[in-house]
């Protein structure tokens, strides 16, 4: 059995040019990685993601246990989102000026030949293999809802007034059903999670022509650079992460509100 992480793996998270305060965060170790979108008033959107990466990125080392096996990992995952949820009910309900919060949550974990995809709300996860790129989170929103029935077609969902109300969200309510979807691990591939801060003004295609052109580095730089040439009108965290059996160590690291 080959013992797979991520390394490379760079990350950045981007006041972007409208929004007064940061309220993305997220967190990068060698075996998981993860974004979270906050929202709410009262700096709730930066408390909510916060939160769930803090308390997420504490239960990481849940994730070697020796007695996580296939059959256990699923619940664990479970159990995972619903303590973030538990966290940012008890956060809200101690401080009422942060009633209502919430935050996206979208994570990879990569242990032994597995990648395991965990994610709630519109913040994105692609995979880039072969020169392809494949978006394998679906958002949780609205219009991507109305889109799989048929009823809105891609062209309309930019300019669709209810295109960023979210159907899924971490808000403390317990009311959410997590994706939780596993794939093996293949050398090579590049995971790349973002805000909507993001993939909300870059196409896929823009994403992939900058990421297989670069070294990861030079290619995270490019993609946030071009979130603010096209008006950054939201926080932009970006996260890229190659599959690789390497042994060299890195230090795990917060970004965006996390890291405050």
């Amino acid at each position: 059995m080959r013992n797979f992480n991520f390394s490379p793996v760079v990350a950045r998270s981007e006041l972007g040019l409208i929004r007064e305060g940061n309220e993305d965060s997220g967190f990068v170790s060698q075996n998981l990685i993860a974004v979270a979108d906050g929202m709410g008033g009262h700096a709730g959107g930066e408390v909510a993601s916060k939160t769930a990466i803090k308390t997420l990125a504490a239960l990481q080392s849940l994730l070697a246990a020796p007695e996580v096996d296939l059959d256990s990992k699923e619940d664990l995952y479970l159990n995972m989102v619903h303590e973030m949820d538990r966290e940012i009910a008890a956060v809200s309900t101690a401080n009422l000026e942060l009633e209502g919060m919430g935050t996206t949550i979208t994570a990879l974990a990569i242990l032994n030949e597995n990648v395991s995809l965990l994610h709630v709300g519109d913040s994105r996860c692609y995979r880039i293999r072969s020169g392809n790129i494949e978006q394998i989170s679906t958002d949780h929103t609205l219009v991507q809802e109305l889109l799989s029935q048929g009823r809105i077609t891609h062209d309309e969902i930019p300019d669709h007034p209810q295109r960023s109300m979210l159907t899924q969200a971490l808000m403390g309510n317990e009311n959410i059903q997590p994706v939780l979807i596993e794939y093996p691990a293949i050398n090579g591939d590049i995971y790349l999670l973002c805000s909507d801060g993001l993939s909300g003004v870059l196409s896929d295609l823009e994403i992939l022509n900058i990421v297989k052109q670069n070294s990861l580095e030079v290619a995270l730089g490019l993609l946030i650079d071009g979130a603010y040439k096209k008006g950054a009108p939201d926080n932009v965290t970006v996260i890229l992460a190659q599959v690789s059996d390497s042994v060299e160590k890195f230090n795990e690291k917060f970004i965006g509100a996390a890291n405050e």
